[in-house]
């Protein structure tokens, strides 16, 4: 299943910056083992915010949310999640064997 997630971070004032920094490099090592996984598909920044929009694959609700979750950031997130189901004129259909929505 296919999930376009929307997360903003909200970090603490004040927070100590090395704190966040051990955070931030910890986030980046799990989201690229989560891409090697094939639950991180894409990532786009939204320009001038801390958000990003994120094409995301998970079995089902409940295995996304445990991704999601999972996340060194998630204390500090603010996630929004749809889920997508294939449309028929998509111009870029799943490759054979592998299930979109």
């Amino acid at each position: 299943m296919e999930f376009l997630i929307n997360i903003k971070i909200n970090w603490p004032a004040g927070m100590d910056a090395a704190v966040k920094e051990k955070i931030s490099h910890e986030e980046r090592a799990h989201a690229a083992e989560l891409a090697k996984k094939g639950h991180l598909v894409r990532m786009w920044r939204v320009v001038g915010r801390r958000e990003n929009w994120g094409l995301w694959r998970a079995k089902d609700a409940t295995e996304m949310h445990a991704i999601i979750s999972s996340l060194p950031v998630w204390p500090y997130m603010d996630v929004s999640a749809t889920a997508l189901a294939r449309h028929p004129v998509d111009p870029n259909p799943p490759e054979p064997g592998r299930t979109a929505s």
